[in-house]
């Protein structure tokens, strides 16, 4: 019996030693930082998997058997991975293999628009398991990676996106004084470098269509209610009747009538009033400010990092120093800031 257990000192030890480890790597890298979010965890959470499935190995190479055993034992623990990975289409595992692919590919990032199925608005955290959008209602979804990898993922690019309105118009207006005037009601509202197509040639009408250049996507609600509007005041001025060749009123007009709305007066200047992408995606924005100072602070660390270590006297060296401290105690406080609506309202998951 003595001998037994003297033959199972080294397994017990080791895996004493390999659990004090993997505590200490746990705690330095997440349970001390509680108020992390699931984009800074998610890399901390991919290195406690590996360790832990190297420590599992450890632990069973030292196990005092026959190596034909422990082969076999090896292999066992094989065939339950490759059975999880075989086997996950639902589960946990592949929302986990699921972050994993969209980390590599990086199809959108934090702040971005997307449509993901009958899914649309703005990514506001993106986690091991799940990927979160706030829609134009300011509701949170919380999609399983699973989902965002097995359906298609339309990105709108932060560097601008085309904008477009549709309309039909009767065959007595000619079509160069129409794109024209689309043309011209697209630079009102903003758009860059605007073009018009004709995409119909119905019975009544043609059917035109006017596009142009956003160049900045996180207004992408307000731009295009802006330009619906802008044809509308554009056309009207001009005299051009929106309005279907079918129409019939009973009213009593003259051939030449217009249905047109009279000019209204200019309202008075008024102060600016928040649009509908500042209350909609208040939480994507912010998440997306966030991001962009980390970045810039851990950026600006490296560079006082360097700083510091060309410095050739004391001077440069403790104001190096006084600027990394300064810069790593912004970075953590950005870090750790508080969630201040997560918990107040709950989410809402689609059924996949």
């Amino acid at each position: 019996m003595l001998e037994k257990l003297i033959s199972f000192a080294p397994f017990i030890g080791t895996v004493t030693v390999i659990g004090g480890l993997l505590w200490g790597v746990h705690w330095l890298l997440i349970k001390r930082h509680p108020d992390f979010g699931s984009e800074r965890k998610f890399s901390r959470q991919l290195i406690m998997l590996g360790l832990s499935l190297l420590g599992i190995i450890v632990s069973v190479l030292v196990l005092p058997m026959s190596d034909s055993s422990r082969n076999q034992l090896l292999t066992l623990i094989g065939l339950i991975l490759s059975g999880l990975f075989a086997f996950s289409s639902s589960t946990v595992i592949a929302n986990l293999m699921g972050g994993v692919l969209l980390r590599i590919t990086k199809p959108f990032r934090v702040g971005d628009f997307i449509r993901i199925g009958d899914h649309f608005g703005r990514v506001s955290e993106r986690g091991l398991f799940d990927t979160e959008i706030q829609t134009e209602s300011r509701e949170l979804i919380s999609l399983p990676n699973s989902y965002c990898i097995t359906n298609p993922v339309t990105t709108t690019r932060s560097s601008g996106t085309i904008i477009s309105s549709s309309l039909s118009l009767g065959y007595d207006l000619d079509h160069r004084q129409v794109e024209s005037l689309l043309i011209e009601a697209a630079k009102t509202s903003g758009l860059v470098e605007p073009f018009v197509h004709i995409l119909e040639l119905g019975n009544f009408s043609v059917t035109y269509r006017v596009s142009g250049l956003l160049e900045d996507p996180k207004r992408l609600i307000s731009a295009r209610s802006k330009l619906y509007a802008s044809v509308l005041d554009t056309l009207h001025s001009k005299g051009v009747e929106i309005m279907s060749p079918t129409f019939m009123n009973q009213r009593r007009l003259s051939d030449d009538a217009k249905i047109i709305p009279p000019v209204p007066a200019r309202p008075k200047v008024e102060k600016r009033k928040p649009s509908a992408e500042d209350i909609a995606f208040d939480k994507a924005e912010k998440a997306e400010k966030l991001e962009k100072e980390k970045k810039q602070i851990r950026q600006e660390i490296e560079k006082q990092e360097a700083s510091l270590k060309e410095a050739t006297s004391e001077e440069e060296k403790k104001s190096a120093q006084e600027k990394i401290k300064q810069l790593a105690e912004r970075l953590k406080a950005l870090e750790e800031e508080p969630k201040k609506e997560d918990d107040e309202k709950p989410k809402a998951k689609p059924g996949v």
